[in-house]
């Protein structure tokens, strides 16, 4: 029997269309990838730890001459003026002083005079530095007006400027601190060499401060240099942070700090004052033993924080962010974009770039990475969109489909 040509037409129709259905079915399909936009900006690489607070000066208040102590009234936490009386001690003199006392004043009165000569010096090199400072930040003002230093150098420069005004401030306060010292000593020689019944003691403060430690509260009997009450200035305060030996090296005095989980609302400006030169061990959580080093941050913005920051004292715990590394108009990535890769070209780093539905491999120069971004010297223009965590089948050329992190196609 001869089949008809309208089934032989039907059979051939349904094989052509199984056909086309099995080439559909087993086409390639796009990948589905999630991209981002490729943006240009401030790219900055930062070290981030915790750290604490601490007075920059710490003064130790001791008894000038041997006697007997009348009960001290000041408490921790009490304000004290400059010349102010904080203690009040009664010669206990023999009829007859001797040499060895008259020594022990003498000596005291001759090493706070040389402490004196000490902190003139440091006024000395704190002014220099302060006048070279204030001529960097001038020519720093002046080439960025004609576009040739960066604004990240010009706010450099400005910092190292106050850091060195505070410098300058604290170096007056220890001559003057010395200053009070030789008078002290000269006034317990004086009280030495010409006894009187009856007459006491006034011992002052230093500096206006606050009191930190009262070591000595109640009345007692005194030898001399017994040390007494302890004082500092919560006004000038820096911040330490422990860094790892790796990280330290990055972090070079005049780097720009952000301090913040302070307790304020805003983070606060500092700058890297000084790396320590000898490192310690210290034992982590994980029971790991690390190198570290102590890193002494200079709070720079400290006269125009919110009066919040006036709450915090001496060993509070802070969070800082060192910048070791900022760039301005970098084009920038999500770090998960950027994966290594070898081929004839050699080892380095590459993206896919999605254009026309397609993805192309493209190596680019990597600069730098942080948390979140990298920094892309070459390679790639502002505006490109990457793929962002690209899938390991993904291969050079292959069409993708893209949706973005709300997860539109």
């Amino acid at each position: 029997m001869t089949m008809k040509k309208s089934t032989l037409a039907g059979l051939a129709g349904a094989v052509v269309a199984a056909g086309l259905l099995l080439a559909w079915a087993f086409a390639p399909r796009p990948l589905v990838v999630e991209t981002a936009v490729a943006t240009q900006g401030r790219f900055e690489m930062a070290i981030e730890e915790d750290a604490r607070t601490r007075l920059r000066e710490r003064y130790l208040v001791s008894a000038p001459l041997a006697g007997r102590l009348q009960r001290i009234a000041l408490r921790e936490g009490d304000r004290v003026e400059a010349g102010a009386v904080i203690a009040t001690i009664e010669p206990v003199l023999s009829p007859l002083v001797d040499e060895r006392t008259l020594r022990e004043q003498r000596s005291q009165l001759e090493i706070t005079l040389a402490t004196v000569q000490r902190a003139g010096a440091r006024v000395e090199r704190a002014r220099v530095a302060r006048q070279q400072a204030a001529n960097e930040a001038l020519r720093s003002e002046q080439l960025a007006q004609q576009g040739f230093v960066a604004p990240t150098r010009l706010e450099s420069d400005r910092l190292s400027l106050v850091a060195a005004q505070k410098e300058l401030e604290a170096a007056e306060s220890d001559r003057r601190v010395a200053a009070h010292g030789v008078d002290q000593a000269r006034a317990a020689l004086a009280a030495v060499q010409q006894p009187a019944a009856g007459r006491a003691f006034a011992l002052r403060s230093p500096i206006a401060g606050t009191v930190l430690r009262v070591l000595q509260g109640s009345e007692a009997s005194l030898a001399l240099g017994t040390p007494l009450i302890e004082l500092g200035d919560l006004r000038e305060l820096e911040v330490v942070a422990e860094l790892l030996t790796g990280d330290a090296l990055k972090a070079v005095p005049g780097s720009r700090v952000s301090i913040e989980r302070w307790g304020g609302p805003a983070a606060l400006q500092g700058r890297v004052r000084r790396v320590e030169p000898a490192a310690f061990t210290k034992v982590s959580a994980l029971g790991v033993e690390e190198q570290r080093v102590k890193v002494l941050i200079e709070l720079v913005a400290l006269d125009g924080a919110p009066p919040q920051w006036r709450a915090l004292g001496d060993g509070f715990r802070v969070g800082v962010r060192i910048v070791t590394l900022s760039e301005e108009g970098a084009v920038k990535v999500p770090v998960s974009a950027v994966f290594p890769v070898a081929d004839d070209g050699g080892a380095g780093m590459a993206v896919f770039v999605v254009r026309d539905e397609r993805a192309q491999l493209q190596r680019v120069d990597v600069g730098g990475r942080n948390g979140s971004e990298a920094w892309l010297r070459s390679g790639v223009a502002a505006g490109a969109r990457v793929v962002v965590y690209p899938p390991a089948a993904l291969q050079s050329g292959a069409r993708v489909q893209v949706h973005d992190a709300g997860g539109r196609t």
